[in-house]
């Protein structure tokens, strides 16, 4: 086949990324940039705006905190699971991504059962005599920190049990023989070897839950928003889309930003200098 032949193929996708997403991404571009004239005065608002800010903040660190809680419980449940036989290794690669398979509406109404005043952790406290009131978890940060960890730790599972089956146990048999115990060869060799999938989950992870909706509204209330129910209000509620695209592009920008940081890190940790995210 011609070499121009080749470049031919890739026309129908070129066409669809096009029309159905530069051409969309530019009409909510372009009304806040463009208002008689260039402005980023949108964008300046926001930012001056303390409430803005505050949504912003809150839904960096809820991202951030819980892709890095994903890393903490997802590498040891990930290297434990791609060390079992095959035939546990389905079982519980199945176990794993369940909740993956069940709708966010029922799993975020779970929560509420779980967390709520009258839930099942306040009912075995009392019952227990450890508190003498319930506690108020539900609609608060950490309620939304929550059901954000469980909804996308199976992401960073299942990410990392790829990496880490074709890791030969060979290397930490190699580093064990030369004196290191089964944990420091855990952290000198399969961590580093993981590092790629490590990044790449955690990207899913932060820009999955920046972009989350149905939690965050369930189990924040509106008293925690986030920015993706911050441009449900705008656009539905309020009726002001011009707003609505400011935060969308906004979001967009930061995952950006926060893809190139973590390639920056992966860069500088793995040896062979190549991100994979």
């Amino acid at each position: 086949m011609k070499k121009s032949l080749k470049y031919l193929l890739l026309v129908p996708g070129i066409v669809m990324l096009v029309v159905f997403l530069v051409m969309p991404l530019l009409s909510t571009i372009m009304p806040t940039v463009f208002d008689q004239g260039f402005s980023l005065k949108a964008y300046i608002d926001f930012f001056k705006d303390p409430y803005y800010v505050q949504i912003f903040m809150r839904t960096l660190r809820v991202s951030l905190i819980a892709a890095i809680v994903c890393i903490i419980l997802g590498v040891p449940t990930s290297y434990f699971i791609s060390r079992c036989h095959p035939k546990w290794r389905g079982l519980l690669m199945a176990i794993s991504i369940f909740p993956m398979l069940t709708n966010s509406v029922i799993r975020a109404f779970a929560w509420i059962n779980i967390l709520g005043k009258n839930g099942v952790i306040n009912t075995i406290l009392m019952n227990l005599h450890i508190i003498d009131e319930p506690i108020t978890m539900l609609y608060t940060e950490f309620s939304v920190l929550i059901g954000t960890i469980y909804l996308f730790l199976p992401l960073m599972i299942i990410t990392l049990v790829g990496v880490m089956e074709n890791i030969d146990n060979d290397m930490m048999e190699a580093a064990e023989s030369l004196g290191a115990n089964r944990l420091t060869a855990f952290f000198k060799v399969v961590l580093p070897l993981s590092l790629p999938g490590i990044i790449v989950g955690s990207v899913l992870v932060f820009t999955g839950a920046l972009s989350a909706y149905t939690t965050p509204s369930l189990l924040g209330g509106t008293k925690n928003m986030v920015m993706a129910t911050l441009i449900n209000q705008k656009s539905t509620v309020l009726g002001d889309w011009t707003g609505a695209s400011v935060i969308a592009l906004i979001m967009i920008i930061t995952t950006i930003v926060v893809m190139k940081v973590l390639n920056y890190i992966a860069a500088k940790l793995d040896k062979r200098g190549e991100s994979n995210a």
